[in-house]
């Protein structure tokens, strides 16, 4: 488990000066990356997919048959800054694999590194006992070992895979990759690119003071208030969503940051897509500069009729993805770019750029831009759930941010996991879930595993828009939803906040089937760190 802690306000001072300081010197990074960029023409033009270049490029693989080995790397974000990651194949992310609907696929995990480590295929509806989360699911595979995953991809979409040993750490440190599903009837583009977002330390000897190296570091914790101090003591305490920001100061796009991140070329005329994952820790708010665009996708399931979308920011959040197009209409030297107060904002900006315009340096906005609800995007439609509907199990999970004995612990309906109370189902089960995020200024996606659940309500109004089919969903502090979904995958499934320093530190549960039996032996040699 991830110890957070609280440190003097001089050294508080330290760290937020050295957090928002430039570094010019290269260092090694305990963190994560992320680097796969792909441009591909449509399936008519009989091309195969192009991955940008760079030293962080990550290879594209189709097929249905894929060898990853996880193993230690260096990975160069920019010319001055280098990071010392965990890798599958050499790459952070590793190897976006590119699979069609209904195939049975089959990866080789071999493990190369010093520690135990899985898979998890995230948002992708697998058997159970192919879910990668260990103790629960498999035994983590130990190193110089090797496990097969195989299942088959019935949902299209944009997905993501990663480590969920010690995940907090691991996925941290860069075991992550995206995993695209095309569909049987496909919808052509002209581009199809791939970003994954990320978020790193600028000094990494911050993370040593903390559980192992990542997300936790220099966290410090106040449920109630902004800064105060303890009584009797002169220690200063921040909330984690203040204080992650002013640790993990650079941003990267595919293992890039700042200039060094690979521009997105595009041709007047050509329809565009970018698939959007968040494989970090933080929130990222982008603008599309020059264009309209629409979300046509969110967690890889389509948003029914989307309109074109100006002038606002979307919001990515942890673990989510959210698919946009547009249509190359603007010939110039555009940008899509983070627009948060986030000192590592700046950071986050990836050139889309016109045939011909190669050399015109982009420029950054500056207004301040609204959000775009996604609960009230889109056009309504029939749908599978809705609130009227009689429901076999309701559940309600409250979320929240409390101190015990001076650590900090993130907690659902009070307790930890494992001691945080499961949501038993039975197979067919119609369920209806109620989250509240009662944490005073943390903000929590949660993640549900094997399962697409419906959005239903936001603070007690229906969804307006689109129904909204997610796996992950992020909730700011005093927000209240109900979801729904059909028991209909039998197993025992993480429901689980994807900051994983929150899971780390208790905010995990599981989704667990009357009468299933997983198909392994725990082995306690192991070490399985599900969380």
């Amino acid at each position: 488990m991830k110890k957070w802690i609280t440190l003097p306000i001089v050294l508080t001072g330290a760290l937020i000066l050295s957090a928002c300081s430039n570094i010019s010197q290269p260092m090694n990074h305990q963190g994560h990356n992320m680097g796969n960029m792909t441009s591909m023409k449509p399936e008519s033009d009989q091309a195969k997919p192009m991955s940008a270049s760079g030293d962080s490029t990550t290879e594209v693989l189709t097929g249905n048959t894929f060898t990853l080995t996880v193993k230690e790397s260096m990975l160069h974000l920019d010319d001055n800054t280098m990071k010392n990651v965990w890798t599958y194949n050499g790459t952070v992310p590793g190897p976006q694999l590119r699979v069609k609907q209904g195939e049975t696929i089959k990866v080789v995990l071999k493990n190369e590194l010093p520690e135990p480590v899985t898979i998890h295929w995230h948002g992708v509806p697998v058997p159970n006992n192919m879910d990668g989360i260990p103790g629960v699911t498999q035994n983590a595979v130990k190193p110089g070992e090797s496990f097969t995953y195989r299942f088959k991809v019935d949902v299209p979409g944009t997905y993501w895979y990663h480590s969920h040993q010690n995940g907090v750490v691991q996925v941290d440190k860069g075991l992550y990759g995206s995993l695209v599903v095309e569909p049987k009837v496909e919808q052509p583009v002209d581009k199809d690119f791939t970003l994954v977002l990320d978020e790193w330390m600028k000094d990494d000897s911050m993370a040593g003071m903390s559980h192992g190296g990542g997300h936790a570091g220099m966290n410090m914790h106040d449920s109630n208030s902004h800064s105060n101090m303890d009584s009797g003591s002169s220690e200063m305490t921040m909330s984690d969503a203040e204080m992650m920001p002013l640790m993990y100061t650079i941003f990267s796009a595919n293992g890039k940051t700042g200039s060094a991140i690979q521009p997105l070329k595009v041709k007047e005329g050509e329809k565009v897509r970018i698939r959007l994952v968040n494989a970090g820790f933080l929130s990222h708010k982008l603008n599309l500069q020059g264009h309209e665009f629409k979300i046509v996708a969110t967690d890889g399931q389509p948003i029914n009729n989307p309109p074109l979308v100006s002038g606002q920011l979307l919001n990515i959040a942890p673990g989510e993805r959210y698919d946009i197009e547009f249509v190359a209409n603007n010939p110039g030297s555009w940008l899509l770019e983070e627009r948060s107060s986030n000192p590592g904002a700046k950071s986050l900006t990836v050139p889309i750029v016109y045939e011909g315009y190669e050399n015109v340096a982009p420029k950054s906005g500056t207004s301040d831009l609204p959000l775009v609800d996604i609960t009230k995007y889109g056009e309504a439609a029939k749908s599978n759930f809705s609130l009227d509907d009689k429901y076999d199990v309701a559940y309600t999970m409250d979320l929240n941010t409390e101190m015990s004995n001076g650590e900090m612990s993130f907690t659902i309906n009070g307790k930890t996991f494992p001691n945080t109370p499961p949501l038993n189902v039975k197979k067919g089960d119609f369920v209806k879930v109620k989250l509240v995020n009662k944490s005073p200024k943390d903000l929590h996606p949660m993640h549900l595993h094997g399962h697409f659940f419906q959005v239903l309500s936001k603070n007690g109004k229906p969804i307006s828009g689109s129904p909204l089919v997610k796996d992950t969903l992020n909730l700011l502090p005093g927000e209240e939803y109900v979801v729904a979904f059909k028991a209909d995958n039998p197993g025992n499934w993480m429901f689980h906040c994807h900051d994983l320093g929150h899971a780390s530190q208790g905010m995990m549960t599981e989704v667990k089937y009357a009468g299933f039996k997983p198909d392994f032996t725990v082995d306690p040699t192991v070490n399985n760190m599900p969380e």
